[in-house]
């Protein structure tokens, strides 16, 4: 794509919208009917966090811990480890789908990360596995003859381990197990860890499309990589990868009053990649953005990002209508 092509993409190539742990701004997040809903409401990709299982089972599930979204310590006290955090490692796969799944929320506190979501007292949910994720999708996509595409992440794969599990082998004979081995189904396989991101090309001879996640809050990342957010970074990363996933604040920035897009969207472009950036939230927005449709209108037609994560596909999916389309459509 060259300079001219690159200066119209957002008017010429609608964003892709991946919907974030599914509709998380209105169901609990990774959960199934969060997903169904998400696929309802226009979303092009669904996301699955993976983690595993003491017994080896992938999990659809954000972070390591159970804590956070779940009744673990209630149901199974004296389970944590010495930092108090209940793993998912520790707990086998029937344990684990015993837990009701809830709203994210501080566990020191026990209060929602976000109060204006689902009720966290309202528990009606459970943590799938990643098979009953992909074959609930399928299913979905039979009933409703849509097409969605999956968006897996390998949760902390150095982590797994050191405790004895190779997370990314379990993930990739999963998803081999049900079709995901090429282009002929939609998916992209995303990990903040550039060591085991490259694993995926070089050592299983993946030809799924890899996105390199970049760390919110650093510029150089441990591991054969001296620095994502370099050109040269960027170089190397397009070795194995077909585009990044940056933060929103690595896209665009605050300058004293004035907002300005980085450059990492355009060298990035220009390297070859895809740019994915996470994660758009309306009740969560960045200082620089007043409203969530004018946060959509900054990344995509000013940075000019490919695709980005939310926890709204409903309001991405109007905004992006009605950006791209020659008939707007009425917000009810």
């Amino acid at each position: 794509m060259n300079k001219s092509e690159m200066s119209t993409n957002a008017m010429t190539n609608p964003p892709q919208i991946i919907a974030h742990r599914g509709a998380s701004g209105y169901l609990p997040e990774h959960t199934l009917p969060a997903k169904a809903l998400a696929l309802g409401m226009g979303a092009d990709f669904l996301e699955q966090d993976i983690v595993l299982t003491q017994d080896g089972q992938p999990i659809v599930l954000h972070d390591i811990y159970l804590d956070t979204v779940t009744n673990v310590a209630a149901s199974f006290p004296g389970r944590q480890r010495a930092d108090g955090r209940f793993y998912a490692l520790d707990f086998t796969l029937a344990e684990i789908q015993s837990l009701l799944v809830h709203e994210r929320t501080d566990p020191r506190t026990g209060t929602p990360v976000f109060p204006h979501r689902f009720p966290v007292d309202q528990a009606l949910f459970r943590i799938p596995t990643l098979s009953e994720e992909i074959e609930f999708i399928q299913g979905l996509q039979c009933s409703t003859q849509r097409k969605v595409g999956i968006y897996p992440e390998i949760k902390a794969p150095a982590w797994h381990r050191e405790q004895g599990h190779d997370i990314s082998r379990v993930v990739w004979d999963t998803l081999r197990h049900y079709g995901y081995e090429d282009l002929q189904n939609p998916i992209f396989v995303q990990c903040f860890d550039p060591v085991e991101t490259r694993r995926w090309r070089e050592e299983f001879g993946s030809r799924l499309p890899l996105i390199q996640l970049l760390p919110e809050e650093t510029t150089a990342i441990p591991g054969t990589i001296p620095s994502l957010l370099t050109p040269t970074g960027l170089k190397n990363v397009a070795q194995y990868a077909q585009g990044i996933g940056p933060a929103i604040g690595q896209v665009m920035t605050l300058n004293g009053s004035q907002v300005e897009v980085t450059d990492l969207t355009k060298v990035a472009h220009d390297t070859g990649l895809l740019v994915h950036t996470y994660t758009v939230r309306r009740d969560s927005l960045p200082s620089f953005a007043q409203d969530h449709d004018e946060l959509l209108d900054m990344l995509v037609v000013r940075a000019k990002v490919d695709a980005f994560f939310t926890d709204f596909p409903d309001l991405a999916f109007r905004w992006r209508a009605n950006r791209f389309s020659p008939h707007p459509v009425r917000k009810y």
